[in-house]
């Protein structure tokens, strides 16, 4: 849906995108420009450029870029409106008096209709029907208060085929509507049946108070301990926290990371409500993110068994990404933080908080496993695990402290292990400086080798070195747009971008390339973005542009043949078309 220029300036007006962004991520300045580690995947050496010139970003490393708008969808994984939205509401801008829906965001719409309609009709179940028996028996073993299943609004799925899918049938909603919610699967016959059945239900609820999906454990049988709702129009489960909603509220600056429902609950319970959950998977980038921007530091309260250490050592690796500080809770006597506060009380668990260690003690007590430090041998492994542990400790003084502390109970001389430490560093930093003029690289690199590129080398240039200059030098339009058409265009994306280019600048004076959200996904815009910063990259005049025009012309000329042309013919041959020209 399309918005007026005018309203679309003011809104990046009232959001800079430095502003915005540095709500997200640390930026550094750099001239007038800022850069950062980039938000949308892992890297130790800043790769994203924020240009305030154009109040766009730009990744070289990943290739996400747009302006604030984009970069919103993508952070927050937003469709257009929804991006638009939330800016205008931070903004304090109303929205234009148009009709913005449209039939994804319809959908949305009734997916996020049918998903409150189950979780009540979950929670009856549960709360007052014979059927949910099974679930309050459960529930209450699981000393729960109904205090606590009223917050959570926990509900109970029936051993049932049909019941849930009936319901929501009688209340208007269509099979397909069933289906892309995921609370009904279609069936070989061609029905539908329910996806939950025989199950505790725990709602997943969003910052907006949405239920945006479900977890459901099963009590006994068979089948998967958890079924959590696949991925929908309105949930990504790698980019949601279970309670969330909670923490948010907390006013705490220190989150809680356990890893199930029932271990959120019980910590919740228990007094401590920011505690969040991962839904049914390991911790990702985007959910490290996300508790980024509601806290500095994260308390790691995973399982004590071996799987539930493995997922703390890939946890620790992420939050330090990040940029997020992680403790780690140790339990003795008890498999998971439910079972402990159940054994051991509130108080305990508390104290158990207050006491942990941090990510450095965790991963230098790690460096132990499996060996024998009384052997010469087990030494030298023990102490050169450490070294690569104490490298990756970022303050100088922090770092001293650990080295002490691996001398002092090693009996190797500090000096050696600070000089072994320091190599360490040094190589990493010149690879990670290496790593980030190769990114540079790639990003040219990978435009000449996208498919089209590579088929037409030539044609790919002149068409993003067009685009990229009219974005540049809208003032240019008459003059291009009477020289080349967008059916001149080889490949079919840069020709659509050139035709919207065309049109934006003919009926708006405040329209810019960055304005073309609404026609182009987010991953689009990233390469749009690419395309007008590569031409900033490159000295682009009107001698350059009439060569670019010419090759594009020259590759519809049928009584030239450019496969089997040299280097030196093509040049001779764009020439003599321009003297011709001239001619003329």
């Amino acid at each position: 849906m399309a918005l007026p220029d005018s309203f679309l300036l003011k809104l990046k007006q009232n959001n800079p995108i430095d502003s915005i962004m540095s709500s997200y991520t640390r930026l550094i300045r750099r001239g007038h420009n800022y850069v950062c580690l980039c938000p949308f995947h892992s890297e130790k050496t800043p790769s994203c450029t924020v240009y305030t010139d154009s109040d766009s970003f730009y990744c070289f490393g990943c290739q996400a870029g747009g302006d604030v708008i984009t970069f919103i969808m993508k952070i927050e994984n937003l469709d257009y409106i929804e991006a638009v939205k939330l800016l205008a509401e931070r903004g304090g801008i109303p929205m234009p008096d148009e009709n913005l829906s449209s039939d994804y965001s319809r959908l949305k719409s009734r997916v996020l209709e049918i998903n409150r309609a189950t979780a009540v009709f979950f929670n009856n179940i549960l709360i007052k029907n014979a059927l949910g028996e099974k679930g309050r028996r459960y529930l209450k073993e699981r000393r729960l208060s109904p205090g606590t299943v009223t917050k959570y609004g926990l509900g109970f799925a029936p051993d049932d085929w049909n019941l849930l899918g009936s319901h929501l049938l009688s209340l208007g909603f269509s099979e397909q509507e069933l289906i892309e919610a995921n609370v009904c699967r279609r069936g070989k016959n061609g029905g539908i049946y329910d996806q939950f059945r025989d199950r505790v239900m725990f709602p997943i609820i969003d910052l907006r108070g949405n239920v945006i999906a479900f977890g459901g454990r099963i009590i006994d049988g068979g089948g998967p301990k958890y079924l959590n709702t696949s991925d929908t129009p309105v949930f990504r489960k790698s980019r949601n926290l279970f309670s969330l909603n909670f923490a948010k509220k907390s006013g705490e600056q220190t989150l809680i990371l356990a890893e199930g429902y029932m271990d959120v609950i019980s910590i919740n319970q228990a007094g401590f409500s920011n505690v969040v959950a991962t839904l049914g998977t390991a911790l990702t980038q985007e959910q490290a993110r996300l508790m980024k921007q509601y806290a500095d530091e994260v308390v790691i309260a995973y399982d004590s068994d071996a799987a539930g250490q493995s997922a703390t050592h890939k946890a620790i690796n992420l939050l330090s990404q990040t940029g997020i500080t992680a403790r780690i809770i140790k339990m003795h006597d008890a498999k998971d933080p439910d079972e402990y506060i159940n054994k051991f009380g509130s108080l305990r668990f508390g104290q158990l908080i207050s006491k942990s260690d941090g990510a450095i003690d965790f991963e230098l007590n790690k460096c132990l496993s499996g060996i024998d430090t009384e052997t010469e041998t087990g030494k030298i492994e023990y102490i050169k695990r450490c070294m690569n542990v104490l490298a990756e400790i970022a303050s100088p003084v922090e770092r001293d402290v650990y080295i002490s502390k691996i001398a002092g109970h090693t009996g190797v001389q500090k000096q050696v292990i600070v000089q072994q430490v320091n190599g360490i560093i040094k190589k990493r930093i010149n690879s990670g400086e290496k790593q980030k003029w190769n990114d540079i690289r790639t990003f040219y690199g990978k435009t000449r080798s996208r498919p089209e590129a590579l088929k037409n080398p030539r044609e790919y240039k002149a068409e993003t070195g067009i685009i990229s200059y009219l974005s540049l030098n809208p003032e240019e339009l008459e003059y291009i747009a009477s020289k080349i058409k967008p059916d001149d265009f080889i490949t079919d994306f840069n020709r659509k971008v050139y035709e919207k280019l065309i049109y934006g600048i003919k009926n708006s004076s405040e329209f810019n390339i960055m304005s073309l959200q609404s026609e182009f996904s987010a991953d689009e815009m990233g390469k749009i973005t690419g395309i007008v910063i590569s031409g900033k990259e490159i000295v682009n005049n009107k001698d350059t542009i009439e060569d670019y025009i010419s090759t594009l012309h020259l590759y519809k000329d049928k009584a030239f043949n450019p496969s089997g042309a040299s280097d030196e013919d093509w040049l001779n041959h764009i020439s003599k078309i321009k003297r011709n020209k001239i001619k003329g």
